[in-house]
């Protein structure tokens, strides 16, 4: 038995007993072809993404459920001929389950294998200022900055500029 997952559109005038009913007449086809309904959702009206036989919204369901192929074709028969239904997909998700437990357990693996984390990387703002941000401590392993070389001195007070002459250039 595979795991399937069908999420199926409802005319978003069909009321609220007839999603209803419609949930119920699809999970008692998978229960008494042999299968099982593992969850069902319902997503409430939502607006599509096109339009559909004139339709701009609909009501969403998913329905996951486990059940052999032959019962997945016949479920899929009765959602075509279904008057309130105006879009379905049916996805068999089993296969991309295993592939996330795979994973899962892959990294655990991993993780085991892994050395103890050390300790927190300091910031940037910790390594520029060579520790002073917490207090002058400077964590061990980083190097010691050199001071900052003073600025040079200004000779005199600041004379205006001459109309005409750029900063920097001297006048003649």
């Amino acid at each position: 038995m595979r795991i399937y997952e069908n999420l199926f559109i409802v005319k978003p005038d069909a009321a609220e007993e007839e999603i209803d009913q419609l949930i119920e007449l699809m999970s008692k086809h998978v229960t008494t072809a042999g299968g099982t309904v593992d969850k069902v959702d319902k997503w409430g009206k939502r607006r599509l993404a096109y339009r559909v036989e004139k339709y701009r919204e609909g009501s969403y369901v998913l329905l996951q459920f486990t059940a052999e192929a032959s019962t997945v074709r016949e479920f899929e028969r009765r959602m075509r001929v279904q008057d309130s239904v105006i879009k379905f997909i049916t996805v068999r998700i089993d296969e991309t389950l295993k592939r996330v437990e795979k994973r899962k357990k892959e990294r655990e693996k991993r993780a085991h294998r892994r050395p103890q984390a050390a300790p927190p990387q300091p910031s940037l703002a910790q390594q520029m200022l060579g520790g002073a941000a917490e207090g002058g401590h400077v964590a061990p392993g980083l190097p010691v900055p050199a001071p900052a070389p003073p600025a040079p001195a200004q000779p005199g007070p600041a004379q205006p500029i001459p109309a005409g002459v750029a900063p920097g250039n001297p006048v003649e």
